[in-house]
């Protein structure tokens, strides 16, 4: 079985780094538009693929570009699309709910982008829906999702494994406080919030 699997992961990562550095941005980039895709397989096989410092980089660029675009389909999109699909009270309802979220601090948006297990298109539908102010999501994607992809880059295994692995828990922790740290900085000198 390990076989079978090494074999899958050696074929997948040659099947990328063959498609080129575009390849593995664009399996990135669509992985924001279709989120049941598996980010953190794609991050890894990249990594794999181009090393590191590569793989990281194309990744972090190929998935803020793609959270941009789901935000500005959901600003643009996403209130008519709900009013079709929900009765207006209902839509009432939860547009107060969704609104709330505008008003998140740039720490905590951070802090919830960091996540690697906070799905982003909830991030990306929650900041379109609620019309949170481009420069404070543009900057929070920016600063939290590094930490993601450098993440999903080291441990690159599956979810379970992640949870149950002393060392991955400690690097959450750790990012989690980093990226709190920088959030900081980010919102005094720019004075977001």
């Amino acid at each position: 079985m390990v076989d079978i699997v090494q074999q899958a992961i050696e074929f997948s990562t040659n099947f990328i780094s063959s498609g080129g550095l575009l390849f593995g941005f664009f399996i990135v980039y669509i992985e924001c538009l279709i989120p049941v895709l598996p980010l953190s397989v794609f991050i890894a096989l990249n990594v794999n693929a181009f090393g590191f410092f590569i793989g990281v980089l194309i990744s972090w660029i190929a998935t803020c570009l793609g959270c941009v675009t789901c935000y500005y389909l959901y600003v643009f999109l996403g209130d008519k699309l709900t009013k079709k699909f929900i009765s207006k009270k209902t839509y009432m309802k939860v547009k107060g709910k969704i609104d709330m979220f505008r008003d998140i601090s740039f720490s905590k948006l951070v802090l919830v982008i960091t996540v690697p297990f906070t799905p982003s298109f909830l991030i990306n539908l929650l900041a379109g829906l609620s019309h949170m102010k481009k420069e404070k999501f543009f900057l929070g994607l920016l600063v939290g999702k590094i930490f993601t992809i450098i993440f999903w880059g080291y441990i690159g295994k599956t979810l379970i494994e992640s949870l149950t692995d002393v060392k991955a828990l400690i690097y959450i922790g750790i990012t989690l406080v980093v990226a709190y740290i920088i959030s900081k900085i980010v919102t005094k000198k720019f004075g977001i919030e």
